[in-house]
């Protein structure tokens, strides 16, 4: 069995549930794999089976003209390759409403999973500022941020300094 590939910006896919474990052909390169993306694809064909290293050399987007997260959907980057990297070679995350790829330093993010109170509590002086911009208190977020709820928190975390970020969710 492969190892599946590594992605930037999305380092444990199978941690956040966004790649499974299951064995099926994959609608882009035809093979039979272990490993099946589990996450929205943004295309005019419907595509469910694609596998992780058809999205990692771009074979998913450009056979399928799509994309794995909506680039009007993204915090503002340095370069368009960042972009290009994250859109078309990247598994994206599922979320509530439209989901949301948060940049710092520059670059984007990686998207580390989903959460609620209990995940952040320890990091919740690096979330400081995002709480404030979502119009949250550190007190509402105690009583109804859930991981799996009705508000939905989704960590990301810089790649060049370390430092969390998160973006919220409603149902």
């Amino acid at each position: 069995m492969r190892k599946i590939p590594f992605f930037k910006y999305h380092p444990e896919p199978l941690k956040t549930g966004m790649i499974k474990k299951e064995t099926t052909t994959c609608e882009v390169c035809e093979k039979e794999i272990d490993y099946i993306y589990n996450g929205p694809f943004y295309a005019e064909e419907e595509v469910s089976d694609i596998c992780p290293w058809c999205i990692k050399d771009g074979k998913a987007s450009k056979e399928f003209d799509g994309t794995f997260q909506d680039e009007d959907s993204c915090d503002p980057v340095d370069k368009e390759e960042y972009v290009d990297e994250l859109i078309h070679r990247t598994p994206g995350y599922g979320g509530w409403q439209q989901e949301y790829w948060l940049s710092h330093c520059g670059d984007f993010c990686s998207f580390e999973g989903f959460v609620g109170w209990s995940e952040i509590e320890g990091i919740i002086n690096d979330l400081e500022d995002d709480i404030s911009e979502s119009g949250f208190t550190k007190d509402d977020l105690q009583r109804i941020l859930v991981n799996g709820g009705s508000l939905q928190g989704y960590l990301f975390k810089c790649n060049i300094c370390g430092k969390y970020r998160i973006h919220f969710d409603c149902d």
